[in-house]
């Protein structure tokens, strides 16, 4: 009986070593997808990092030099409602990183009245799961969002902005810091003054810009293109965060997977030395019995 038992342990061990040697077969797959989707990201995400900054610092240094808030994007918003451009992945596997963002989101929206426009399936899911009003889910699919989608999505929020549906837009998005490091942010992109706040609140009044024909014709015809340049900047950054935490998460679980199949060959090799020597015990008892 013992050496039944023995048999049968073996066998479970050895169905557990083909299993955990197939997972680790996927996770690599993935790691090697991940790794090489990265460079391409990377480099989007950098070439593209410049203009997202520079954008990002135009607007402020509109926000704090102008005083001419006649355009409606510049000025103060009595409406409190607030709507999130939330850039999620398509796809989990990939560590904390949708659960990250999430967080993120929920504590600087926390208390507000708010909706949102979710990019990526996993923001389209999380969303309708928690019953939170979506503007659209037109771009479930972030790995389809184009650059003519951004402007797509930049003149459907000004529009709903101009028409009241909500008074303030932030992004969320992750910063894709370095192959080892995301960070999830959150800012705000509309109205200007809410910028302003962001900055510090100081106006700087020396350094006036004059506007032709005055600033309320050029903010409407920016902020659409600014909006664009911003989402797409976020797209890109997320991105590349989404396939560094997967090559990270997918890696570290490579590594685990053949610690594993070591620590089960060990046992399995034991147990086989201890049922042989149960085997020959019993040949030799047999024997001397004889």
């Amino acid at each position: 009986e013992g050496i039944n038992h023995m048999a049968g342990n073996m066998k479970a061990v050895k169905l557990r070593i083909k299993s955990v040697q197939s997972t680790m077969q996927i996770t690599k797959a993935m790691e090697l997808v991940a790794s090489s989707k990265l460079r391409k990201a990377k480099e989007r995400a950098e070439t593209c990092r410049p203009y997202f900054t520079e954008l990002h610092e135009t607007l402020r240094d509109i926000a704090k030099e102008n005083i001419d808030f006649s355009s409606l994007y510049a000025r103060e918003s009595s409406n409190p409602r607030c709507c999130y451009v939330v850039i999620a992945g398509d796809r989990g596997l990939a560590g904390g990183y949708n659960a990250n963002l999430f967080k993120c989101l929920e504590a600087a929206a926390e208390g507000k009245d708010y909706m949102v426009l979710p990019i990526g399936k996993k923001a389209v899911e999380y969303f309708r799961q928690r019953g939170i009003e979506c503007l659209t889910d037109r771009f479930a699919e972030i790995a389809d969002v184009s650059v003519a989608d951004c402007f797509e999505i930049a003149n459907l929020l000004c529009e709903e902005f101009r028409k009241g549906t909500f008074g303030h837009i932030e992004l969320c998005y992750t910063v894709f810091t370095s192959m080892l490091s995301q960070q999830p942010d959150v800012f705000s992109i509309l109205p200007m003054t809410d910028i302003r706040e962001e900055s510090g609140g100081r106006v700087d009044t020396k350094n006036l810009i004059l506007y032709e024909p005055n600033a309320e014709v050029v903010f409407d015809a920016i902020v659409p293109e600014y909006l664009a340049g911003l989402v797409y900047g976020g797209v890109c950054e997320s991105t590349a965060s989404e396939l560094a935490a997967r090559r990270m998460a997918m890696d570290a679980a490579t590594s685990n997977a053949e610690e594993m199949i070591d620590k089960l060959n060990l046992y399995y090799n034991r147990a086989r030395q201890a049922s042989i020597t149960q085997e020959i015990t019993e040949i030799v008892a047999g024997a001397e019995g004889l």
